[in-house]
């Protein structure tokens, strides 16, 4: 089984390029992760230039999986403009427990085509094909009804809403735990192509 992941990058989808982000990338970050609304629901404030900036320079360097506990955030490029219209994370939880996490975040301009939802596909992928994952799991915000229904269309089972489980953001929350292990991939996703 693998335990690393090194993408050969771009990372090629139907329509879109995930590939790592740069610093020429500051701009359509802060299109969409200064957005407060669009920020409400995920782990982090609305952020401003030299935060996407840090960010760019820290968390978002990292291009390969190594060993748990690292994360992989990767841009997503709409393949006919080259325009950033978003970005989706992979977490490496555990190596015992072959276990990670997926997550995305879509510039509101773009919402309604199945860009998110094309590019997370494309993350559970590389999780389970490449890192050897057996389990990937997406946990949301109740209220965040349009990243539930994403993970429902990615085949993700829902199996616990955990209520006022967490006091995010100056409020308690309930949050909603989708799933996904290797063998459902597998029959499932067996067709899905993508390719670097």
């Amino acid at each position: 089984m693998p335990t690393e992941l090194h993408p050969s990058y771009p990372v090629r989808t139907e329509r879109l390029l995930l590939r790592p982000l740069r610093m020429a990338d500051t701009d359509a970050l802060v299109a969409y992760r200064s957005i407060p609304d669009l920020c409400r629901f995920v782990p982090f404030a609305p952020q401003s230039r030299a935060d996407i900036e840090a960010r760019i320079r820290g968390v978002f360097a990292n291009h390969a999986l190594t060993a748990e506990g690292q994360n992989l955030t990767l841009g997503m490029e709409l393949a006919a403009t080259g325009e950033l219209i978003g970005d989706v994370i992979l977490f490496y939880h555990s190596r015992l427990h072959a276990g990670g996490e997926v997550g995305w975040i879509l510039n509101p301009a773009y919402g309604g085509h199945g860009y998110a939802t094309e590019a997370a596909r494309a993350m559970l992928r590389l999780g389970f094909e490449e890192l050897g994952l057996r389990r990937i799991i997406a946990r949301i915000d109740e209220r965040n009804v349009a990243s539930a229904q994403l993970a429902r269309r990615l085949g993700m089972r829902q199996e616990a809403r955990l209520v006022e489980n967490e006091f995010f953001k100056g409020e308690w929350t309930t949050e909603l735990d989708f799933a996904m292990l290797a063998t459902e991939w597998f029959a499932s996703h067996a067709g899905d192509r993508v390719t670097g």
